[in-house]
């Protein structure tokens, strides 16, 4: 080669070239923005795991307080039962009182929730106390007072907490109705439970430094808070958007913007059963996030670190992908033809040509294919064969043309309805079809059987040698549960098959027989 071929050989190829050399630049760029999108996706999904295993974790706290606030309303109710029924029966004259007084000192002590447990009169006054001497004056302007004077039902009643009159401190009031013999009004039995008894067993939650606990009523009455307020027991939060989201449902967990202190948290919220309280206990963002900002941090510095690695090596390789491209292009035409021509060829040797689904060879390979996996144990496999009734009579009396578009409705509808992937429809000969379902127990076949003959009734074709007069199927359904009959054949299967479809054309056709 002289020179000046060489230099028009190199020009041609200099050409060539540059439009590949702009195509690796593309690849390396979409590269490095696939490195960079996963990363990110990576990033995201990782922010999701926090949250969820933040969420499950306040739920679970959620619950156990749950439980605790029920568990201690129920020693409250045993003590009021008791309390109640003993007033009743033996009243608080005399020896009466005083064994009362003693018995309320002693039931006091058995529990550290336990404030104190009272027995007031119908007109508020103090009878008993577990505190001592019952003191002077009424209780009858309390609300737990007023709510049993004028509702004679002798359930449970839980009131808004309220200050001791007796010590000063903050107490949850749950009380029963005292009744006279007479079914009237006689009196109250209050227990009152410590708030900073709910506080102590709360500060010991680890929720992070700035995570919440609300223990409130379902009227919006704040009942315990952490951290701890003074100013918010007994305060009524009900208009607050936050605590009307808690509200809206038994139990969840939601994303809020606290209304006292303005924080953003992950609250998980719970009803107590039967009980009016709500708990819920939330944890600010910011902590739940901050070790996954650390570690998306590392994850977006290595992602930049390949990319730099990733256009370095493109620079380098830019002449040998010049050439491999040349190559590449021509190996890959010729494999799309073939694939292509490979695939003309498997339609056509697995198509049934009348109905367009699946033919005899087809049906054969996978049912095979498929009876193995479920002798496996991979999973179950239903088979269903349906004939078309009183076919050769339609023959003989609308001709082979229509009978010919009979069979392309059917096989029309099975490709409607049979659509799940790996599901196979096809046609078994002649006027028999076929269905192989994979991963379908004997209720879920029968019930796709069942559609297809429904279907089979609404394409409205006419049969008057059909009882029905219009054109029907019957049904035959078999089923091979997984990891069963390691015996059995594809030919076992179908004259399972072919025996319920023979019950169904002798028990009056047009049905389905599994």
């Amino acid at each position: 080669m002289n020179p000046a071929d060489a230099d028009h050989h190199l020009e041609r190829l200099s050409e060539k070239k540059r439009p590949l050399t702009r195509l690796v630049f593309i690849i390396t760029a979409l590269a490095c923005l696939l490195v960079l999108g996963l990363a990110a996706w990576f990033a995201a999904a990782s922010r999701q795991t926090q949250l969820r295993e933040a969420q499950v974790a306040n739920t679970n706290i959620a619950r156990m307080i749950a439980v605790q606030v029920e568990s201690t309303i129920k020693t409250a109710d045993v003590a009021l039962v008791n309390l109640a029924e003993r007033v009743e029966h033996d009243g608080i004259q005399g020896s009466a009182l005083d064994r009362l007084q003693a018995h309320l000192a002693a039931v006091a002590g058995t529990s550290p929730e336990l404030h104190g447990l009272f027995v007031y009169g119908a007109d508020g006054t103090w009878l008993a106390t577990s505190l001592g001497r019952p003191a002077a004056g009424s209780n009858s302007d309390r609300e737990y007072f007023q709510y049993h004077r004028s509702h004679p039902g002798r359930g449970l009643h839980v009131g808004p907490p309220i200050r001791s009159r007796s010590t000063g401190v903050w107490v949850i009031p749950v009380s029963r109705r005292i009744n006279a013999g007479d079914g009237s009004f006689a009196g109250v039995a209050l227990v009152t439970l410590k708030i900073d008894f709910f506080e102590r067993i709360y500060d010991e939650l680890d929720i992070g430094k700035t995570g919440t606990v609300l223990l409130a009523l379902t009227d919006g009455t704040v009942v315990y808070r952490r951290p701890f307020d003074d100013k918010l027991i007994g305060a009524n939060l009900a208009s607050s958007p936050a605590l009307q989201t808690l509200f809206r449902q038994a139990s969840g967990s939601a994303i809020l913007v606290s209304t006292v202190d303005r924080i953003e948290r992950l609250y998980s919220y719970r009803n107590v059963r039967g009980l009016p309280f709500v708990v819920a206990v939330g944890r600010t963002k910011d902590e739940l996030l901050n070790d996954w900002k650390r570690a998306s941090a590392l994850i977006g510095g290595a992602a930049l670190l390949v990319c730099a690695m990733i256009a370095l090596l493109a620079n380098r390789l830019f002449e040998q992908i010049v050439i491999r491209d040349q190559l590449d292009d021509k190996l890959r035409a010729r494999s799309e033809d073939l694939a292509q021509h490979n695939v003309g060829l498997h339609q056509l040797a697995h198509t049934d040509r009348l109905t367009g689904i699946a033919n005899r060879l087809m049906f054969d390979t996978v049912l095979e294919q498929e009876l193995k996996r479920a002798q496996r144990g991979d999973a179950c496999l239903s088979l269903i064969l349906l004939d078309v009734d009183y076919f050769k009579k339609f023959n003989d009396r609308y001709g082979h043309l229509a009978g010919d578009s009979c069979l392309r409705g059917v096989g029309r509808v099975l490709a409607e309805q049979v659509i799940r992937a790996g599901d196979l429809a096809a046609r078994y000969g002649g006027e028999e079809f076929a269905v192989i379902l994979p991963n379908t127990d004997r209720g879920g076949a029968v019930a796709v059987a069942e559609r297809i003959r429904l279907e089979l009734l609404a394409l409205d074709i006419a049969h008057a040698d059909a009882p029905s007069g219009v054109l029907s199927a019957s049904f035959g359904v078999a089923t091979v549960a997984a990891g069963q009959e390691a015996q059995l054949r594809p030919a076992d299967l179908v004259a399972r098959a072919d025996a319920r479809l023979y019950e169904a054309k002798h028990g009056g056709r047009n049905t389905v027989r599994a």
